[in-house]
């Protein structure tokens, strides 16, 4: 009889935890990040008044800004590749040093590809920060970006 308490009370109740705890760690383990692409952007900004914005309040912006999906329309100053085959394109003002960043999600790197220096195309991507240079410009960075078809 105490045999079956024990299994009862201990046993199964320790099971069904590890089992829940197991589920979970599968789960997280395979999670994905949403596509870009399909999510609908918190704003929609220039990449001029954008890097304009941050020059001027950089807390208030980074407030407002982090980790939000921004749709960034400007200038294609640079399409660049890494070593890796991952691009990033370079959004703003020729005349200045300072630039969006966008890092291009990797299930969209076809789109990148046939982007041409000067062209004005928009960019949907997430906020991840400022890097403030005053020598070599300052650079708001996007990840998992997409060049967005919808203008």
């Amino acid at each position: 009889m105490k045999r079956k308490k024990i299994v009862r009370f201990v046993v199964l109740p320790l099971m069904v935890i590890i089992a829940g705890v197991a589920f979970y760690i599968y789960k997280e383990y395979n999670r994905t990040h949403k596509d870009t692409s399909k999510i609908k952007p918190d704003y929609e900004v220039t990449a001029n008044s954008l890097l304009t914005e941050f020059g001027s309040n950089e807390a208030a912006s980074n407030k407002k800004y982090w980790d939000k999906v921004l749709r960034v329309e400007g200038l294609v100053k640079e399409v660049l590749q890494d070593d890796k085959g991952f691009y990033s394109i370079v959004l703003g003002d020729t005349a200045s040093m300072s630039a969006v960043r966008c890092s291009v999600d990797s299930s969209h790197s076809a789109e990148a590809v046939s982007l041409q220096k000067g062209a004005i195309i928009t960019v949907k991507g997430i906020c991840s920060g400022y890097n403030a240079d005053e020598l070599l410009g300052s650079d708001v960075i996007l990840v998992r970006s997409v060049v967005d078809k919808k203008n």
